[in-house]
């Protein structure tokens, strides 16, 4: 099991920029570690279900929501395996709790949750108008 922990969110203003990251140990359900999974950065609001926000896969190839191109950016550091996401020019509807999630035995970035096995538990992020 791969163990996330996300740290970083807090309460800014519009306009504000935010970096969150998430600590990963141990291997997945096949043995793999950090450098050979799928990880990505998705969020929830009040009331609505978990959307992917950004991903990166082991090959670094990267996926984004069209709602956060262009201002959120998402990097790994698989020495050290953690995974960064830097927030530019939030918006109030950026205001979500983000989970870090991750997966192995694919090249590609999944963009549902229920093909990640692995989850943090979570960061709250609030953008004020």
């Amino acid at each position: 099991q791969v163990r996330l922990v996300e740290s970083g969110g807090g309460l800014v203003q519009a306009g504000a920029s935010l970096n969150l990251s998430c600590a990963a140990s141990g291997r997945s359900e096949s043995g793999l570690t950090f450098r050979y999974l799928a990880v990505a950065w998705f969020r929830q609001a009040p009331g609505k279900g978990r959307e992917f926000v950004v991903g990166i896969s082991w090959i670094d190839r990267t996926q984004y929501a069209e709602s956060v191109q262009g201002r959120f950016f998402i990097s790994r550091d698989n020495d050290h395996e953690t995974l960064a996401l830097q927030m530019n020019s939030l918006k109030p509807e950026d205001t979500a709790v983000y989970y870090c999630a991750a997966r192995g035995d694919t090249v590609i970035v999944p963009t549902t949750h229920t093909e990640y096995d692995n989850w943090g538990q979570g960061t709250q992020v609030t953008v004020s108008s």
